[in-house]
């Protein structure tokens, strides 16, 4: 008897969720999701926004890279500004309050992020394959005014794959009287859900993720090659500056949007088999919350990315470290200068001081020694 025959046959998937509590862990997840995703919102938040402030000063060197990064920040910021909501829904313990019409915008933002992070990132892993493998053969696609349509082209592509999340109902009214929002349980009800998932995991993680290993691969021995006709390209830093970009973006891609794809894809292939029993929900959902955790891991590691990939924002930190350390210092030696200062005009003052005056000061502190010690 084989696994799919051994388990009960139960279509209406609603009555095991009636029946399951999926939601079990609400005293662990209401301590750690609002942490994790209060740090998500602060590191996130600021991190993308001084990446928006330098690549708005450097608008005038506005390149390829650039403007793929700066896709990249509004989408970052545009998910933190939704996040404090979720925070308070998973301090409550998985009780949205905030309505129906809020949900869906907060589950529109969440995915918009997700997914335009992932195409930004692979236009920006195309856009290095190009420069560096190909840099004389395909200039016309680098050009500002190219990446300017494609960008467009992925805003309009994104929201077309997301708009039909504002035509879902998206919270489920749960029977410990708890209103749930954005969860997996909520959308079982849609015909076809196995076969919309997988297709949507296909489109927006795993041929982004095939394309993306393909390119930094054909750089990176692009870059070896050089290396070994140029031994002075490996002392300028170029191509570990080139190298050290290509790790973090298949490390940010792999921590961050692998675990829920992954999830999503093993689960959704055994309810096209079987239909999965209590247990095996309560874990998934589990792993669902920890993974888009991760998944929105991304708004923090992202603007290392720019740290690495454009010199304009690297520049700028370390100019504004060094003018913090700067100002520390001069407000740590400037007790110091002040009592060197004050010492050195003492010392003129003594100077300028004539003999005789200073004689009579001598006689006069000798007489003073001499009636202190008779007098005692």
């Amino acid at each position: 008897m084989t696994q799919a025959e051994s388990r009960p046959a139960i279509t209406d998937n609603s009555t095991i969720n009636d029946t399951c509590d999926l939601y079990y862990h609400h005293n662990t997840a209401r301590i750690w999701l609002p942490i994790i995703y209060s740090m998500n919102f602060l590191f996130g938040l600021l991190g993308n926004i001084l990446a928006m402030f330098v690549i708005h000063k450097n608008r005038r060197k506005l390149n390829s890279t650039t403007l793929y990064s700066r896709n990249l920040v509004i989408s970052d910021i545009c998910f933190a500004i939704v996040s404090p909501s979720r925070i308070v829904y998973y301090a409550k313990g998985f009780d949205w309050t905030l309505g129906e019409v809020l949900c869906r915008i907060t589950a529109l933002f969440l995915y918009i992020n997700t997914y335009a992070g992932v195409t930004f990132m692979t236009c920006l892993s195309i856009d290095r394959f190009f420069a560096v493998v190909h840099p004389h053969r395909y200039n016309k696609i680098r050009r500002v005014k190219f990446a300017k349509i494609i960008c467009i082209f992925v805003w309009v592509l994104v929201f077309l794959q997301t708009f039909p999340l504002l035509l879902q109902q998206m919270s489920h009214l749960e029977p410990s009287g708890k209103t749930t929002c954005m969860e997996y349980p909520n959308f079982e009800k849609i015909s076809h859900l196995p076969l919309m998932l997988l297709g949507a995991c296909t489109i927006g993680f795993y041929i982004p993720l095939i394309i993306i290993l393909y390119c930094y691969s054909q750089i990176s021995i692009k870059l070896c090659q050089t290396t070994k006709k140029n031994p002075l390209a490996e002392k300028t830093g170029t191509n570990r500056k080139a190298t050290n970009t290509i790790i973090l973006v298949i490390v940010v891609f792999l921590v961050c949007f692998t675990p829920y794809h992954v999830a999503i894809t093993q689960h959704m292939i055994k309810k096209l088999i079987y239909t999965p029993d209590c247990d095996e929900q309560k874990v998934f959902q589990i792993v669902l919350h920890v993974s888009v955790c991760l998944m929105n891991f991304n708004c923090c590691l992202d603007p290392l990315i720019y740290f690495c990939a454009c010199k304009g924002y690297k520049n700028q930190i370390m100019k504004m470290l060094r003018r913090q350390v700067s100002i520390s210092s001069s407000s740590a030696t400037r007790p110091a200068a002040e009592e060197s200062s004050r010492d050195l005009s003492e010392n003129q003052t003594l100077q300028s001081i004539p003999l005789n005056h200073k004689a009579n000061l001598s006689v006069n502190r000798n007489n003073w020694d001499k009636t202190a010690n008779g007098s005692v």
